[in-house]
């Protein structure tokens, strides 16, 4: 294993050595479903799509679970204020989570566990510490860990406990024996409906942010794991407690803690609370889906996004020139076979291409490497170099594929990256394949103003006629 990650626990880039040779299992934190997905929610399960592909195309096999929080004070507030179920709530904005996973070729997890369904689990978590004394019971219904009970308590973000604040979590229970202790166990609040808690032997409640992750990453990784993952601002509180009650359980939880940055609009963080935020579905309605992965996944993990629509130009150009450079790979000597792009890994790969990718995933540095190939399959279109051109074909779409952004895998292929299904690709084609063929004829006859009468309508319907030495080719105006 030579792939090397910034571990935020040391503070250090270091090499990740699985615990069981040849699989690395990983948990996420994902959405809290309480309203709709913005690009911000993208970022982490980007970093982390192309942190799995990486590591399955060195040879490994990779368990990603990424949670769904189903339930939490913010999911209450809102479907009580639309008059909605807080779980049909909950559900509908899982969907739209799933939908923009999906249209960002983002892979599905492994698999994506809802806390509300591991209540039981969190129940027997409790009880053990409880037993070992870093728990205690508050008013009926609420549960607390003692975050003084634990001498360790945070070593993750390197805080003494007497300059913490509290978490944001915290609503001033005079229950607590300290400010500063976290609640595990929430006891109803006056309003609440019934559904949103459950009997336990503490009274009847729903889970705590915190407690949800921690048994939801035992339960399917076990005591010991991998890699734990999320954006930067989830360090503290929520991943440092997450820690705390798992050592203090006497797990040995995460041996790896992989934080991803944010995504920034004119240098704030996105947030809803800002009123900045970029809802996915409203993006998608005027920007690709390749180019908007493009633009929030080619960025290193740990660096900032500072979306714009010059991001979105930059990333149009990038894209366009990729998938354009492809498409006319495919034209001259054929589409190479997506198992064979597939089975490109470290011994076939270039291998700066491969040290970039095992140095942090140093995404700029493997862009780079792509951008040679890039070079060299255009020099070797441009020679009519059949050989030549498809290793370039072979190359680059073996690199992008480990970014996600291999033109012809699925959703790409479909539009170009446009969005439209197979049904409808194919009505264009045949209905834009007419109209270049009278636009044919009509050269043949040298009736030039039909010809140019022609291209216009194309253009002005968004279709883009570029005419070489093998004839016309089209793309959508935007698209490639």
């Amino acid at each position: 294993m030579t792939l090397r990650l910034y571990d935020s626990a040391t503070r250090s880039v270091r090499p990740l050595e699985p615990l069981q040779p040849g699989k690395v299992g990983i948990y996420l934190c994902g959405a809290t479903v309480q309203g709709s997905p913005h690009i911000g929610h993208m970022r982490s399960s980007l970093a982390f799509d192309v942190l799995a592909r990486w590591l399955r195309r060195t040879g490994h096999e990779v368990t990603l679970i990424r949670n769904v929080t189903d339930i939490d004070d913010k999911i209450l507030a809102k479907s009580a204020e639309a008059g909605d179920p807080w779980w049909a709530w909950a559900y509908r904005f899982e969907q739209e989570f799933t939908t923009a996973y999906d249209a960002l070729g983002i892979g599905r997890p492994t698999y994506e566990p809802r806390a509300t369904g591991h209540v039981t689990e969190m129940v027997e978590f409790m009880e053990r510490l409880l037993q070992r004394g870093h728990a205690y019971r508050g008013e009926s219904g609420n549960v607390y860990f003692d975050v003084r009970s634990l001498p360790e308590y945070g070593s993750l973000t390197r805080q003494a406990l007497e300059n913490m604040s509290v978490g944001e979590d915290d609503d001033g229970e005079p229950d607590k024996h300290d400010p500063r202790d976290f609640a595990m166990w929430k006891a109803p609040k006056p309003g609440e409906p019934d559904s949103a808690s459950w009997p336990t032997p503490f009274g009847r409640g729903r889970p705590g942010w915190h407690l949800e992750c921690s048994t939801m990453a035992r339960r399917y990784l076990g005591d010991d794991f991998d890699i734990h993952g999320g954006g930067i601002d989830l360090r503290f509180p929520h991943h440092e407690n997450e820690q705390a009650q798992s050592h203090a359980a006497g797990y040995g939880f995460a041996r790896h803690w992989v934080h991803n940055a944010w995504v920034t609009v004119g240098g704030e963080k996105m947030s809803k609370s800002l009123g900045n935020s970029l809802i996915v579905a409203n993006l998608l309605e005027r920007t690709s889906p390749a180019v908007l992965r493009f633009a929030l996944g080619t960025v290193h993990y740990r660096s900032t996004v500072e979306f714009s629509e010059v991001t979105v130009a930059e990333a149009t150009g990038s894209w366009e020139r990729f998938s354009g450079f492809v498409t006319r790979a495919v034209e001259r000597v054929g589409e190479v076979d997506a198992v064979e792009v597939s089975a490109q890994g470290p011994g076939q790969l270039p291998a700066a291409f491969v040290e970039a990718m095992d140095d942090d995933l140093n995404i700029s540095a493997a862009l780079a490497v792509i951008h040679e190939h890039l070079r060299a399959g255009n020099t070797a279109l441009a020679e009519q170099d059949d050989v030549a051109t498809r290793a370039a074909q072979l190359q680059v779409r073996a690199m992008l594929d480990v970014l996600g952004l291999d033109p012809l895998a699925a959703p790409w292929r479909t539009a170009g990256g446009g969005g439209a299904d197979g049904a409808e690709r194919a009505a264009l084609d045949a209905l834009v394949a007419a109209v270049l063929e009278d636009r044919v004829q009509a050269r043949k006859n040298k009736d030039w103003q039909r010809a140019d009468a022609l291209r216009d309508q194309l253009a002005e319907a968004g279709v883009v006629v570029e005419d070489s030495s093998d004839g016309a080719r089209w793309q959508l105006k935007g698209k490639s």
